[in-house]
């Protein structure tokens, strides 16, 4: 994919990851359109980008979590930017502690911020994608939606889902000219990252990667047509373990619960 003559939609684009995303697609010239719940935040950066090099910049205010929005979302998008290319699912949230002590208003918000609003989003765009005969769905995954986590049970659980969909989808348009790419992160060092799971991390030496370095990937990815792009290794080798004889990934996991257990419960939604 061409980036610097395509029309991108990305959430999130105020985060850690994808504002790495924004920022980089900016420098290569895309057209960028950028949806976030705050518009002071959308309006600004929204400036940002267009210094840096965006030939057009569309920002969007919504709340991808409430009904209709994201088919809302894609309308307004369509009307002012006139296509896209490329939607960037981005956009997402994570709980971190004992799942038993997890209220189930946040299990729902969760699942709706990382897997239903993508899905929405996606069901929303397709239409004019294939009516073009063109497009790129990519959707921002996570290492744990391969390898269930201890203390990131529904996180894993609605990363798993976004992998899942993200397969079959790229099966079923087959022959279609839209693409369906899926990028799996492991630990990324940003806000999103509580300072309860950032202090677990260090404590138990997880690899850790800059935002600016998963963006990149993720670009990469995407001008290569890219299916599926998991980062970082040894989680890449972990994550085909894991496939074929998850056994084997159990005993270690299990261990780390007691490291991560005072972490866990300070870090409990």
């Amino acid at each position: 994919m061409n980036i610097s003559s395509s029309s991108i939609l990305i959430t999130g684009a105020s985060g850690g990851i994808g504002g790495a995303i924004a920022r980089q697609l900016a420098g290569k010239g895309a057209a960028l359109i950028i949806i976030d719940r705050d518009s002071s935040r959308a309006d600004s950066l929204a400036i940002e980008l267009r210094a840096m090099g965006a030939k057009n910049v569309f920002p969007l205010v919504g709340d991808l979590t409430q009904p209709h929005m994201p088919t809302r979302m894609i309308e307004e998008a369509l009307n002012q930017a006139g296509d896209i290319d490329i939607l960037i699912n981005c956009a997402g949230t994570q709980n971190f502690g004992f799942f038993a002590n997890e209220a189930i208003i946040d299990t729902a918000k969760l699942f709706n911020i990382n897997t239903i609003a993508p899905i929405a989003l996606t069901n929303a765009v397709l239409p004019h994608m294939l009516k073009m005969k063109k497009g790129q769905i990519v959707n921002l995954g996570s290492i744990f939606g391969s390898i269930g986590f201890p203390c990131f049970a529904t996180y894993s659980a609605s990363k798993f889902a976004l992998r899942g969909f993200s397969e079959a989808l790229r099966r079923e348009l087959v022959g279609s000219g839209v693409k369906v790419t899926y990028v799996a992160p492991r630990f990324t060092r940003t806000p999103f990252n509580r300072s309860a799971v950032t202090r677990m991390a260090d404590a138990m030496k997880m690899n850790q990667d800059e935002p600016e370095v998963v963006a990149a990937s993720v670009i990469a990815a995407i001008e290569r047509n890219g299916q599926d792009s998991y980062l970082g290794w040894p989680e890449k080798l972990f994550v085909r373990i894991n496939s074929i004889f998850p056994r084997l990934v159990d005993k270690p996991l299990m261990k780390q619960v007691a490291q991560m257990r005072p972490f866990a419960t300070e870090g409990a939604c």
